[in-house]
């Protein structure tokens, strides 16, 4: 479900975005900085932000602190992996990036973190970050990406089109989340099987409002 594991961001050599997991080695290469804060709350992205402080003497900083401590940054609300979800935008003269946490990865399509994650805050968290053109995309988990309206303009025609299957799904039967999953989520790997069926609670419970 990570990928090739959590990337740590160093933003100006002095904060760290999402430190990971407790990995020693990992957090030595992090190097001395004065801060640190998350993306959002989960195991993945904070279970070494103690030993990090421990390491390096850094304050560890709420997300809407950033902007204090990083020149040109905006802290934009993201929920809809998970309700605390915010991404970081970074504009120097112009020359934009932004930390998408799980919002947006590098690869592939987020999980919507039933019952904390929502899909109708999600929906309009990527119609946010579709104005975000050219902006590179500096995500949680995996690759670089080079445009985040790109992005967000695929991941939400995706999102919408998996609601579309979900109410086919419906429609053909289905009464149960693990019903929907076998239909609609049918190639997805078995490792990340529950992922499905958490985004499936969390589109079921979007429908009851959005049928």
């Amino acid at each position: 479900m990570t990928l090739e594991g959590t990337n740590t961001w160093v933003v100006d050599g002095v904060l760290a975005i999402d430190p990971g997991p407790a990995d020693d080695d990992h957090l030595r290469a992090i190097g001395p900085i004065r801060f640190t804060t998350i993306t959002h709350g989960h195991i993945d992205h904070v279970e070494g932000v103690p030993r990090l402080v421990e390491l390096t003497g850094a304050e560890d900083i709420a997300p809407a602190r950033v902007a204090e401590v990083i020149e040109g940054t905006t802290v934009l609300p993201s929920p809809g992996h998970t309700s605390d979800s915010v991404s970081f935008l970074v504009d120097r003269g112009g020359d934009r990036v932004v930390f998408t946490g799980d919002t947006i990865l590098g690869r592939g399509s987020s999980v919507v973190m039933w019952p904390d994650g929502d899909v109708g805050a999600y929906l309009e968290t990527l119609k946010t970050l579709t104005e975000l053109e050219g902006v590179v995309v500096l995500p949680g988990h995996g690759p670089i990406l080079p445009d985040c309206a790109a992005a967000a303009t695929w991941l939400l025609q995706h999102r919408l089109e998996r609601l579309d299957q979900v109410r086919d799904a419906l429609r053909q039967g289905a009464e149960t989340p693990e019903d929907v999953v076998r239909i609609v989520y049918a190639d997805v790997d078995p490792g990340v099987r529950m992922a499905a069926e958490w985004t499936v609670r969390s589109q079921l419970a979007y429908l009851q409002d959005n049928p």
